[in-house]
């Protein structure tokens, strides 16, 4: 598969200022322009590009909306989001439990009954909505708490994931990510629906913005929009990209073979972050505080190296992550892929079969001499990675494929070459 290129990463660079404070949870306090680019594989999409003419017939859904082919798919070639009319979409409301209850059995099971014993203290059994409701709690697809279904609460980026994902039928594949443990049955400890999280990202259910402000992620509460292209994009995967799903084999069953002991807390700390939105420059969890002096980044969420950064990098008197972070971490004091790779000998580069759980990966995208993409090998074929591929943090396999056709050279950061 021939890569483009994703948008071009800012290298960011530590200044030492003189009597300068630690920054307790604050971001890294320079940063500059003229990054390295950012190769990887072309991002799913749902249709043709959505910029252009209006393919829709929403008075409300303007000419080159980065939404247009995936409410086309939903609201106009289908009905299943036509739910405020025929010239109404209202793309930028949050789009409710109830709403999205709905638009599942619409468009994966249409026929289901509705369980009678299945009752809700908050939606009657003669509401319009109770019988969607139940049968996606009766499938697993949604869930109820206390009996309650929250018919109106927004609908998050996590739950229209484990929605989608297990009415595709990948419950497996999406629990095998939920196990995700070492060859010696050590299971890692992270954030309930990591699975079924995970597997969205993989089936490209999250669409990446160039408007970074507009990124999702986990628990975000979502509007119709970006509804719209998951249900799109799952429909798609249903039906015309099946193969997609056998791209989820793999993690069925993910391990990382003998992780030790101490790299288990890192792992465990990167878990928290998948899902979180691609970020050009970014390098931290939140978005940068009013009046901070040196780069912006509009919310939480990390570029290639800035990944990098929050899960290895040790502080220094201009950054430090500690305050959320239950370990140390080691010296890495440069900022871009670019940077990390020439900051080593070439005595010192890894080949691919010598590395081990901790060590960067670096990558050269676009084939042209260049290392313009950086992750973090975690063990057996897997690797912590942000790109624009996947639109964010994610767990991957770099045994074959992309990765593995495009690695130059490793580097081990936490036992530096005598």
């Amino acid at each position: 598969m021939t890569p483009r290129p994703l948008r071009r990463s800012r290298t960011a660079v530590l200044a030492l200022l003189a009597g300068a404070l630690v920054l307790q949870a604050s971001p890294s306090s320079a940063r500059v322009s003229d990054g390295d680019a950012d190769s990887s594989r072309p991002a799913p999409t749902v249709g043709a590009a959505s910029a252009g003419t209006n393919p829709t017939s929403f008075k409300d859904v303007p000419s080159g909306y980065w939404a247009n082919s995936a409410i086309k798919t939903v609201a106009v070639s289908n009905g299943w989001m036509r739910d405020f009319g025929s010239d109404t979409f209202k793309p930028e409301t949050k789009e409710s439990r109830k709403l999205f209850a709905r638009t599942l059995i619409r468009v994966f099971h249409p026929d289901q009954k509705v369980d009678g014993s299945l009752k809700f203290s908050d939606l009657p059994s003669d509401d319009p909505f109770y019988a969607p409701a139940n049968v996606a709690v009766k499938l697993g697809w949604m869930a109820a708490t206390d009996k309650q279904f929250r018919p109106g609460d927004p609908v998050t980026m996590r739950a229209v994931h484990r929605a989608l994902v297990m009415a595709l039928g990948l419950g497996d594949e999406a629990a095998g990510i939920g196990r995700i443990h070492t060859a010696d049955n050590y299971t890692f400890k992270h954030p309930r629906g990591l699975g079924t999280l995970m597997a969205g990202l993989v089936l490209g259910l999250r669409y990446n913005h160039g408007d970074e402000s507009m990124d999702v992620g986990p628990g975000d509460a979502l509007p119709r929009s970006e509804v719209a292209w998951s249900v799109a994009r799952a429909y798609a995967v249903n039906t015309t990209e099946t193969w997609r799903k056998s791209e989820l084999s793999p993690y069925a069953n993910i391990h990382l073979g003998a992780v030790p002991v101490g790299f288990r807390k890192v792992v465990e700390f990167g878990l928290r972050y998948v899902g979180y939105p691609y970020v050009y420059a970014g390098e931290w969890n939140k978005e940068s505080p009013p009046g901070y002096c040196c780069g912006y980044q509009p919310r939480g969420g990390f570029d290639c190296s800035g990944f990098t950064w929050w899960l290895l990098a040790a502080p220094t008197v201009a950054w430090d992550n500690t305050a959320v972070r239950p370990y140390h971490g080691w010296p890495l004091p440069q900022r871009s892929s670019n940077d990390m790779a020439k900051a080593i000998p070439q005595s010192q580069r890894i080949p691919f079969s010598k590395l081990t759980p901790g060590d960067l990966m670096f990558y050269d995208g676009n084939r042209d001499g260049t290392i313009d993409h950086v992750d973090t090998y975690l063990g057996w074929g897997w690797a912590f990675d942000s790109s624009s591929y996947l639109g964010g943090v994610s767990i991957i396999r770099i045994s074959g494929g992309w990765y593995r056709d495009h690695f130059v050279w490793g580097r081990d950061i936490m036992r530096p070459a005598s």
